[in-house]
């Protein structure tokens, strides 16, 4: 869930680079490598999740899209929408992987003893 997650937020971030350029005046430079940066970091993380310290940049980068709304002031709502997808899919990817590690667990335990 969480790199479905990063994908959809790597395409608002990617759509951020024209409304910084037309609507809030920053340089073009500063845009792309902004904009097409967190793009680019987002599509990049989606791929890496299989190690834990790509989930800490995870939400670095959610901590980000967040801070991108003092620039494109409708990114604190995006940014904030997006966060909270994510830290729901994180909190609820994690309890799903402890309970079925306990069911495994159960299942051993009960197979070895009959």
């Amino acid at each position: 869930m969480c790199a479905a997650i990063l994908s959809l937020e790597a395409i608002v971030l990617g759509l951020t680079t024209p409304v910084m350029i037309n609507l809030a005046d920053v340089p073009w430079r500063t845009a792309f490598s902004v904009g097409l940066g967190l793009c680019v970091a987002c599509l990049l993380l989606a791929g890496l999740l299989r190690w834990e310290a790509a989930y800490v940049v995870g939400w670095v980068i959610q901590v980000a899209a967040i801070g991108l709304g003092f620039v494109v002031p409708m990114m604190f709502v995006l940014g904030a929408i997006f966060a909270l997808l994510w830290g729901s899919a994180y909190f609820l990817g994690r309890k799903i992987e402890r309970e079925r590690a306990e069911a495994y667990a159960a299942y051993d335990a009960e197979h070895q003893a009959g």
